[in-house]
């Protein structure tokens, strides 16, 4: 049983596999400002290679960076008002409430300022001062009603603004193409692994066990190392554990790019969670692309088998939706 530890070296991308050799990179799909370079993959010597020592595959590749997004929420509101229809209407009569409260109180004075300096209509002071009261106690009630609406709406426009920031994040599924994670919508279940090579390297093989159970509810990892090194992934290429070798691959292949924006995005993630910068974390997305769970240390793939239901079967369709609550 031969062990083939895959060694990758990657400038300006974080884990990106290939398997292919001798291939050099000419995608039309990728943006012309991706590549700095070629992929050159160097084999190891003949000899080593025709006697049982591991064979060591590297990859090296360099690339730019493209320029930032640009910050547009008018997607994340349009979701917004989707998600939560009747938001506007209550904001509308809330502020209608509002005026019309403060309508009757201004009204109130006026009346308690002339019954005050006359002593004619002294008699209507208390009749005018509860009015007074009610109107000053509706208006009171019915804007904290719009400021707390007003807030939960900019809070999920804030998350949404977020998911779509994530949804415009670049993947490379192989050699040839270059998508963004919004691609992935309806079609699986994204696990995002962000840390030191040494922690991606450690959650690949925490995976191991659970890899057909993930694949069978349409999970897929992305890892992205964070420190600039590459992780090292051993995949056993004996002739009995073919088939089980090339779930694995299946399960680990995407690969981050553009390396900054995911880099910013997971900062200000890390920023809003109260997190510190360099612990290594986990993200898990629903079908639909939002998220549905996140955490410090390794993913729960346990967990992860035992929520969420398969993608295919008799419970296919039906339970699309029960990813788990949205963040």
């Amino acid at each position: 049983m031969a062990m083939v530890p895959v060694s990758l070296h990657i400038h300006g991308l974080s884990d990106f596999r290939f398997w292919a050799c001798d291939v050099k990179c000419s995608s039309r799909d990728a943006p012309p400002s991706l590549f700095a370079g070629a992929f050159h993959v160097r084999r190891p010597p003949a000899a080593a290679s025709a006697g049982r020592a591991p064979v060591r595959r590297s990859v090296t590749c360099s690339a730019s960076n493209k320029p930032s997004f640009p910050e547009d929420s008018s997607t994340a509101k349009i979701r917004s008002e989707v998600l939560s229809p009747f938001r506007t209407v209550r904001m509308f009569f809330y502020l209608a409430f509002i005026a019309s409260g403060a309508l009757g109180g201004l009204i109130a004075v006026t009346q308690l300022i002339a019954a005050l300096t006359n002593s004619a209509k002294a008699n209507a002071v208390p009749e005018i001062s509860k009015g007074l009261l009610i109107d000053v106690g509706a208006v009171s009630i019915f804007a904290f009603l719009y400021y707390r609406e007003n807030n939960a709406k900019n809070a999920q426009v804030a998350r949404l603004t977020r998911e779509e920031g994530l949804s415009n994040l670049k993947l490379r599924v192989d050699e040839r193409r270059v998508i963004s994670l919004s691609s992935l919508r309806g079609l699986a279940r994204l696990v995002i692994c962000a840390g030191p090579a040494s922690f991606i390297t450690e959650s690949f093989k925490l995976s191991e066990p659970y890899t057909e159970s993930l694949l069978d509810r349409g999970v897929l990892v992305v890892p992205f190392a964070t420190d600039g090194n590459s992780p090292t992934f051993e995949f056993d290429e004996s002739e009995e554990m073919k088939e089980i070798t090339n779930k694995r691959k299946r399960l680990w292949q995407l690969a981050p790019v553009f390396v900054s924006e995911w880099t910013k995005w997971l900062d200000d993630q890390k920023k809003l969670a109260v997190v510190s910068p360099d612990s290594p974390v986990y993200l898990s997305l629903r079908m639909d692309g939002r998220v549905r769970g996140s955490g410090v240390g390794y993913p729960p793939w346990n967990a992860f088998v035992v929520q969420l239901p398969p993608v295919k079967g008799i419970w296919s369709g039906l339970l699309d939706g029960m990813d788990g609550r949205v963040l």
